[in-house]
């Protein structure tokens, strides 16, 4: 993750320099702290949210005054704006801000029910595992494991990141998501490039060269 610097013109932006008018600006929050930031974000509103005193309704939303004020105790060294521009810009969009509430877009271990999306599903998806994974998947399929649903994407350099997280060299598997569409299985776009479904079965997946 890059820094993010608000302009006096133009507002929040990543990196050095605003893109429209490519002053520097002023520093909002630095990429190391940004990373902690949306690291404890993330874990406290898909995974731990008991542990840092987080109420989530049933379909995952907290309230975002309370988010923020939790971030803060976790983190005295940012401030209320910071944390609304690293929600704001968050690269893989993994959270939803609807008014006074917040979530995190995808990616619950804890029991929440998203809402289904209408947003069009491309033909073809892509998972990046590390390769000791193939064999069970080839038997299994794509399994949820400690989420509550698969998690695909929307291109290989999205899966092959992914990947990285579990192996230096990660194998990535097309998704025939037309097919398993086809057949009465349901996939939600959730963030950027985030797909989900309950379970993709060995028949929808193959080796993608």
């Amino acid at each position: 993750m890059s820094e993010i610097r608000t302009c006096d013109d133009h507002g929040i932006f990543e990196g050095a320099r605003c893109p429209v008018c490519e002053t520097a600006g002023t520093q909002v929050v630095s990429a190391a702290n940004r990373t902690r930031a949306s690291k404890f974000l993330s874990g406290a509103l898909r995974h731990f949210p008991d542990d840092v005193g987080l109420d989530l309704d049933a379909a995952g939303w907290a309230d975002f005054e309370r988010v923020v004020q939790r971030t803060l105790d976790k983190y005295d060294w940012l401030d209320e704006a910071a944390i609304k521009a690293i929600v704001r810009t968050d690269p893989k969009g993994r959270f939803e801000v609807d008014g006074n509430r917040i979530r995190a877009a995808y990616g619950h271990s804890v029991d929440v029910s998203l809402e289904s999306s209408d947003t069009p599903v491309p033909d073809v998806l892509y998972h990046g595992t590390a390769p000791e994974a193939l064999p069970a998947i080839r038997q299994e399929g794509l399994k949820p494991m400690a989420r509550q649903h698969v998690h695909l994407s929307g291109s290989v350099a999205a899966a092959r990141e992914v990947g990285r997280r579990h192996a230096s060299k990660p194998v990535i598997l097309a998704v025939d998501a037309a097919a398993l569409e086809a057949d009465s299985n349901e996939i939600t776009k959730r963030g950027r490039e985030v797909y989900t479904t309950d379970h993709v079965p060995p028949t929808y997946i193959s080796r993608h060269e």
